[in-house]
């Protein structure tokens, strides 16, 4: 359970990654050693799981955005296949519940490219494209629970 200490912390630290543990600990009110312990606890305990810059994959050259679902099943499964799953036209990969094995987010240049993308996905099942048209909310931060 985090304290509401943790949450101020992950709070702030999900507006912008980059502050100094003096000015987080300004904002939390506490020490800047205090700050940098409670952040490495929460490192430690898989709550904060990295830092990046949130990149909008149309500004940076990715014109076609698609959620692809994958039916796929036994040695063959896009799962098992660790390559596959680090291609970087693979943005996320979710695995779910239901008659698909995983749901992928692709971000590439061409709408050429990403029918490459599809035939080498279907080694691996049957895959089901829905294209993005845009995306209101492109990211938003994990608030406490109510």
């Amino acid at each position: 359970m985090l304290e509401n200490v943790d949450w101020r912390i992950i709070t702030e630290l999900q507006a912008d990654g980059r502050l100094s543990f003096n000015e987080l600990s300004r904002r939390v009110n506490l020490s800047a050693p205090a700050v940098a312990e409670r952040v490495r606890r929460l490192q430690d305990r898989g709550v904060i799981t990295g830092y990046h810059a949130h990149v909008d994959p149309q500004a940076a050259g990715l014109a076609v955005t698609a959620l692809v679902r994958m039916e796929c099943f036994g040695a063959l499964c896009l799962l098992r296949d660790k390559t596959a799953m680090h291609r970087p036209e693979i943005l996320q990969l979710h695995r779910v519940t239901g008659d698909a094995c995983c749901v992928l987010l692709i971000a590439v240049a061409s709408m050429t490219r990403f029918e490459e993308v599809i035939d080498r996905l279907a080694e691996h099942g049957r895959p089901s494209s829905t294209m993005v048209l845009s995306s209101p909310v492109p990211w938003r931060e994990v608030s406490r629970p109510d």
